[in-house]
Formats: C-alpha cells, structure tokens, sequence
C-alpha cells in the first residue's frame, strides 16, 4: 500500500494522493532500461510508501475512492526519496502517469492535495 511528500528543489512536485494505493510492477525485467525518463503530460502524484520501487520502474496502480469505487491506471516512477525516521513512510516516491482514462483522471480530484 502506498501515500507521499517532496522537500527541497527539483522539479514541481506532483499533488499528494490521499487515498489508499496498491500496486503491481509491469513489464519484464529482460526488457527494462535502468533510467527511463516519463513524460510529465499526463500528470502525476506523490505518495509514501513502506516498500522501494526502483526509479524508472513502471507500475499497475490501483487507487481505492471513498465512494468505494477505484481507479486503474499505468504509472511510471519517477523518483524515490528516502525519508527520515517518524516520517509516515520510508520512502516518498514520484509516480508519473503513463495510461490512465480522461473520467478517472478527474475523478482522482477528490483525493489529490495540491501543493
């Protein structure tokens, strides 16, 4: 399960999903570039997350509404960012949207934080 924060400088920060997560990776490893770039036009979201996915990496999210209905989508990471103890996470991950349906995408408005 994951949820997410970014400090510092760098790129814009995405909106922070407040909702519950679960993801899958995608893809096969043979095929896997080390450093794949994203591109940002589709939007994104922060989350925190207990587990490391490793930046680059593509993933199956699904996205868990408080209507109880949920969103699927295909997202890339973007960063990972190790967080200090008593954060809420170990990691603060960037997570990069690489498929998801115009309707889902607005209804994710309801649970994103903007910064």
């Amino acid at each position: 399960m994951l949820n997410m924060q970014r400090s510092g400088t760098g790129p814009a920060p995405y909106p922070r999903l407040q909702a519950p997560v679960y993801f899958t990776k995608l893809g096969s490893r043979f095929f896997r570039r080390r450093h794949r770039r994203f591109d940002p036009v589709l939007g994104g979201v922060r989350v925190y997350t207990d587990e490391e996915p490793k930046e680059g990496s593509k993933l199956q999210l699904e996205i868990f509404l408080p209507d109880g209905t949920s969103v699927n989508c295909k997202v890339g990471v973007a960063r990972v960012e190790l967080l200090p103890p008593g954060s809420p996470a170990r990691y603060d991950v960037g997570l990069c949207f690489i498929a998801i349906h115009p309707h889902d995408r607005e209804r994710l408005s309801a649970v994103l934080k903007q910064v």
